[in-house]
């Protein structure tokens, strides 16, 4: 199976949607066998339409990904964070924490999520 347009992309979410509301014990082993495949179909849109990517998990994987998705240097981004690239630097290569300073800019400059920000440290 193979997922062409978003329309099918949404069907095919709604279709695991509703056999997994059923519950893992209300299901026949055809309906388990059509979700397993309808979730590869969708992760394979995902990965490949949609170009969904896992989120990164640290506070340094999230600023690279802000770097390259505006494909800046670091030194770009120390000017724009308002901190010393060499600052900027330890803190990507964890040789050093970030502080409250670091992590408000990161916040406000590139948008990245408050609560995401307080979970990671």
């Amino acid at each position: 199976m193979k997922i062409k347009t978003n329309t099918e992309y949404k069907n095919a979410l709604h279709k695991v949607y509703s056999i997994m509301n059923k519950g893992e014990n209300n299901i026949t082993d055809t309906q388990a066998r059509q979700a397993e495949k309808l979730a590869k179909a969708i992760e394979d849109y995902e990965d490949n339409v949609l170009k969904v990517m896992p989120m990164p998990v640290t506070i340094n994987s999230i600023v690279q990904e802000k770097i390259t998705e505006l494909d800046i240097t670091q030194n770009q981004l120390a000017k724009m964070l308002g901190i010393n690239k060499t600052k900027l630097s330890l803190i990507l290569n964890s040789k050093r924490q970030p502080d409250v300073k670091f992590l408000k800019a990161v916040h406000e400059k590139l948008g990245v999520d408050g609560n995401f920000i307080l979970a990671a440290v």
